[in-house]
């Protein structure tokens, strides 16, 4: 092919099929044809000029040509449209190293690793490159990664690369077609637990992971995988009955201590957890993870200056730490000082600062120039996390509004009026639900200040109930769920709420007759609650539109809340949630109490009083005095709640107006002026 009729064919190509041009780019490559190869990329660039494939591969042919300079250029520009694409790094290091620039190719293998873990090339170089400088420790490790994926097959080699470029659909399928041949595979049935936790199929990875650990019993790694699972499902007291025996397995292995704490914390033993943490942070005083999780323990009991050194010394051992960062923002009472924002500033900006530190000191940024007026650059930052976050996770709002209409469709009046009097009749539960930072942590408290009532945690079983009733093996497959509803017996129901109840109950310490399960997410199930649980309280949380939808928006969470990373994302889920509650309201008239958190502002007695009377509880002084309760609280708001009411945060939105047209847009103006 000509290079002139190589540019006639791209005129007529559309963006849809630039695919195919870089195919066509593949093979010429392939043949040795580098000018034709770059040519056909050049002419794919032209009608996308931000194809990361065609970017990649040009970058590559560059490379092949002995023009790294052209190549690295090439390949930056693919980083700042795609920081994440761990091949994008891997390129970028071989175009380092030709260059002779080695410290710099270094740091670009370690950023493709960490983003893609299952480059095999990137890992070989960095033993070399660590081995060659005397970093024997450094080294070792890389090698043990080599020796890991080099005895994977090819085909699950390609699992782990597709699982880490967030592929997860075409890893399915591939690790799939491997495990109907080799069924007895312990690490395809490892990578297809994994990719069952990214879909939220937790029971089909419990079972998966358990299956390895019957047939390989010495399996440490499936048994940390076992470990690290439970914990997710919140099965916090099997998860530390498995640490302990994964410990023992291996006494001497740090990670096997460290998640032996973990799930000591998640269960409330505090001083065991902080006792391994700091035992491990003397022998290792550069890891910043471990002051991290020490300043969370701090946190979560309240002791907030020892918290906030931990967090501090993280990022002293690790000046890009942007988690440690985050973290001291996230306690919502910290002002950082001038000199900690301009380093934040250069890391941000840093170019070896890795995508995940890179969001996390954004968010940082956001909240602490937030803090100190400058509205304009604060919104930026918020913006800036908020759309590499979103890049990273996919979300598509357009799948949770499937979702909602499909609760309104099959949960009907009629439903509800044929499943009269089913459930399991206990009044323990009480569910507070809604939207994060709607004032749920808040509610809770004031809950759990009363004798009778425990807070407990945001529990995941009826979230994972309903997904095991969707009956869902892949993400592209219609659930069964909730039209499977009126197909479930009164026995069904009622154990689905005996299960409940009893495998909540690892959570509740105190001895008390109720207990809170605050799960905002649940809202999108109280159907199903009410039919497993029909005596159970359910109160809403609310929040009007704009304060709601910009508070999420500037909050960066763990996980599960990936909605609240774009404007126009955190506005259609508020509109899809207020359609649903109005819809709760018309087909179980009186059962949800709505508390809006502006109400509670203005009058904290008289939402104290309509909220004990929902729960049929009597009247207690320490419900008003919420803030002086002694509790672990575990959420963003852990140090709000531990103050009187305040009403500087009601209106914090209104500092940023000017900038959330895309919001008002899609809430409209009824949802506006709420």
């Amino acid at each position: 092919m000509s290079i002139k009729s190589s540019e006639i064919l791209a005129d007529t190509v559309s963006p849809e099929n630039v695919d195919s041009l870089v195919e066509r780019a593949k093979a010429a490559l392939q043949r040795g044809q580098l000018a034709e190869a770059e040519q056909i990329c050049a002419d794919a660039l032209r009608v996308n000029p931000d194809h990361r494939d065609a970017l990649y591969l040009l970058a590559a042919i560059q490379r092949y040509a002995r023009r790294p300079l052209d190549g690295l250029a090439t390949i930056d520009r693919l980083i700042e449209i795609d920081a994440g694409f761990g091949r994008a790094h891997q390129e970028r290091g071989h175009a380092l190293r030709a260059l002779g620039r080695g410290d710099e190719a270094l740091a670009a293998y370690q950023a493709a690793v960490t983003y893609n873990a299952g480059l095999l090339a990137s890992w070989r170089m960095l033993v070399e490159l660590h081995s060659a400088a005397g970093r024997n420790e450094a080294a070792e490790f890389a090698r043990m990664q080599c020796a890991y994926l080099e005895s994977l097959p090819p085909e699950l080699q390609s699992v782990v690369s597709l699982i880490h470029e967030h592929r997860i659909a075409k890893a399915e399928n591939l690790c799939r077609a491997f495990l109907q041949k080799n069924n007895r595979h312990i690490e395809g049935m490892r990578l297809l637990a994994d990719i069952g936790v990214k879909f939220n199929s937790y029971e089909d990875a419990e079972f998966l992971l358990e299956t390895c650990m019957v047939l390989e019993p010495d399996n440490t790694n499936a048994h940390f995988d076992y470990v690290n699972l439970l914990h997710k499902r919140q099965k916090y007291g099997v998860a530390l009955e498995q640490a302990k025996a994964l410990r023992s397995k291996a006494p001497d292995k740090p990670q096997f201590e460290l998640l032996y704490a973990n799930q000591s914390l998640a269960i409330g033993e505090f001083d065991e957890a902080l006792s391994i943490y700091r035992e491990h942070a003397k022998r290792m005083p550069d890891n910043p993870t471990l002051h991290l999780s020490i300043g969370h323990a701090l946190k979560t009991v309240g002791n907030q200056p020892e918290a906030i050194e931990a967090y501090t010394q993280a990022y002293r051992v690790k000046p890009d730490f942007g988690d440690a960062y985050w973290s001291l923002a996230n306690l919502k009472t910290y002002k950082f000082d001038d000199a900690q924002i301009a380093a934040m500033r250069e890391r941000e900006a840093a170019p070896t600062t890795q995508l995940v530190d890179r969001y996390h000191l954004c968010f940082a940024l956001g909240k602490a120039l937030e803090d100190h007026g400058h509205f304009g650059e604060s919104f930026a930052y918020y913006e800036r996390g908020n759309r590499l976050k979103r890049e990273e996770v996919g979300y598509d709002w357009r799948r949770i509004t499937a979702e909602i209409d499909r609760q309104i469709e099959h949960c009907t009046s009629s439903l509800f009026a044929d499943k009269a009097g089913s459930g399991h009749p206990v009044k323990d539960p009480i569910f507070i639900l809604g939207l994060p930072r709607a004032g749920s942590t808040l509610l809770e408290q004031i809950l759990a200040s009363h004798s009778q009532v425990e807070g407990t945690l945001e529990l995941p079983n009826i979230l994972s109930l309903a997904h095991r009733l969707s009956g869902r093996l892949r993400v592209d497959e219609e659930p069964e769920y909730p039209a499977n509803l009126g197909e479930l017996t009164r026995e069904e129901l009622a154990e689905f709420g005996e299960a409940f109840i009893r495998d909540t109950m690892i959570h509740r310490k105190e001895g008390t007759p109720f207990f809170i399960d605050k799960m905002p997410n649940n809202f999108r199930h109280i159907g199903l609650i009410h039919l497993i649980l029909p005596n159970a309280k359910i109160i809403d949380a609310r929040r009007g539109a704009m304060g709601c939808c910009f508070a999420g928006f500037k909050q960066l969470f763990a996980e599960g809340q990936e909605f609240t990373y774009g404007l126009e994302e955190v506005g259609h889920y508020y509109s899809d949630y207020i359609r649903l509650m109005d819809h709760w309201g018309k087909v179980l008239p009186g059962k949800i109490l709505r508390v809006r958190y502006e109400d509670v502002v203005a009058d904290l007695e008289t939402q104290v009083r309509r909220l004990l009377d929902h729960c049929e509880l009597p009247f207690e002084e320490a419900c008003l005095n919420f803030h002086e309760t002694e509790r672990a609280v575990r959420t963003a708001s852990s140090e709000q709640v531990r103050q009187p009411i305040f009403k500087s945060g009601l209106d914090q939105w209104e500092n940023y107006s000017s900038y959330l047209d895309p919001l008002r847009t899609v809430l409209g103006p009824e949802l506006v002026s709420r």
